[in-house]
This record gives structure tokens, C-alpha cells and sequence, in this order.
């Protein structure tokens, strides 16, 4: 894998050329970060890409200037730990998949299979982290679970079930890694009393902070 910079019409870019990748995509953070990652591909490939792209490109950074949540456009991006990934990225393969399905391509049912391509994408990235935090916490669970969610981010049960919102999957993952630890410490405090913010604190440094930019997004 090899990385350089590319200034592409004053944007400066970051471009990681991976020999394994099968398609070429284009990413970028909520920082304004800019990302190319492609397989061996010609300087003039890469020059027809950039130009196809630099009205989506400098929308979203746009929408990052301004501090608005990152948009998508349907069938052709998606929203994945803080940064807009093309269709045809690695990390959207599933997804792919869902809507090759479809036989009735609306929205609704569009939006469903993002739906269930975040459900199962939640469950794959986010259960091993939660086994992770259970160890070092030394806490135990008896159930992980994964819905969709208005309003919450995730819950801890009297039942020691702990359900978690499948649109964490579009949001930074140290903040995933927050809301984990958050939940976990339920299943000593099942409150926010100062001892659970103690043992939030233990495990995430910068809980304040985190939660902070929490209350700031508007995802669901």
C-alpha cells in the first residue's frame, strides 16, 4: 500500500493506492479530510475520477464548513464512522448486494435496505467491541441487541440486555467505543450518578467531550 498527496484544483488530497481493491473510491470526514483510495491505477484515471467528483466533493465540504451533517445521495453513497464512502467502496458491499435485490427500486425501499445493510453492519463492527469493553470492565451482559432508534443512541435493561441503535454505524468510532462504555456501566449504576461517570471515565478519558458532540448530532 502506497500513500501520497494529490492537489487537485487547490484540494488537497490524500490518495492511498491499495494493489487488493477492486474499485476506486473517494471518502471524506467530518474534519474536511479528503481520501482517494484505489487500486494501480494511471495519473490519468485518477485526473477523469477527480474531475467527475469535484461538485460532490466540494459540497460536502461545504456541508463540513458549515457544520451541517454529512448528506448522502441514495444508491450512489454511503454514511459510514463519520465519513461518505462511494457505492462501490469495500465497506459497502452488502449493500450493494441489498439493492441488487430490489425489484421495486423506490425509496422506501431503498432506505430499508440501508437499514438493514446498518443493522448488519452493527452487529458485525460493533458485538466484538462490546466483548472487548466487557472484559476489560469486567462486566457481563446477557444480550446484545440492535433496532433502529429515534431518539437514543442505546439502553441497558434491569435484564442486563443491552440494545443498541444501528445508526451508530454512521457516527465516529470513538464515539461508538463511548456509547458502548456508557451502556456497559449500566450494568453497575443503572444511573448517572457520579460513580458511573467515574467508571465512564476510567475507560474513556474524554467522556465529556464526547458526549458534547454527541448532543450535536442529528442523525435519526
Amino acid at each position: 500500500m502506497i500513500t501520497s498527496e494529490i492537489n487537485f484544483n487547490d484540494l488537497n488530497i490524500l490518495h492511498v493506492c491499495n494493489p487488493r481493491l477492486k474499485n476506486s473510491y473517494i471518502s471524506i470526514c467530518k474534519k474536511g479530510f479528503i481520501t482517494l483510495k484505489t487500486p494501480r491505477v494511471s495519473d490519468i484515471f485518477i485526473q477523469n475520477l477527480l474531475n467527475k467528483k469535484e461538485v460532490w466533493i466540494r459540497k460536502q465540504l461545504l456541508q463540513v464548513e458549515h457544520n451541517q451533517p454529512l448528506e448522502i445521495n441514495l444508491e450512489d453513497e454511503v454514511l459510514m464512522f463519520g465519513e461518505v464512502y462511494s457505492i462501490d467502496s469495500t465497506e459497502a458491499t452488502e449493500l450493494r448486494r441489498f439493492l441488487e435485490k430490489l425489484k421495486k427500486p423506490d425509496e422506501k425501499n431503498i432506505l430499508k435496505c440501508y437499514d438493514n445493510f446498518y443493522k448488519l453492519y452493527a452487529s458485525q463492527y460493533i458485538v466484538p467491541k462490546v466483548e472487548q469493553f466487557s472484559k476489560l470492565m469486567n462486566l457481563n451482559y446477557e444480550e446484545i441487541k440492535f433496532k433502529k432508534m429515534k431518539s437514543r443512541w442505546g439502553s441497558c435493561s434491569s435484564k442486563r440486555v443491552i440494545t443498541l441503535n444501528t445508526q451508530l454505524i454512521k457516527i465516529d468510532k470513538e464515539l461508538i467505543d463511548y456509547i458502548i462504555v456508557h451502556e456497559l456501566a449500566h450494568l453497575t449504576h443503572m444511573n448517572h450518578s457520579r460513580k458511573f461517570h467515574d467508571l465512564v471515565d476510567i475507560y474513556i478519558s474524554n467522556a465529556k467531550e464526547l458526549n458534547k458532540r454527541l448532543k450535536a448530532i442529528h442523525l435519526l
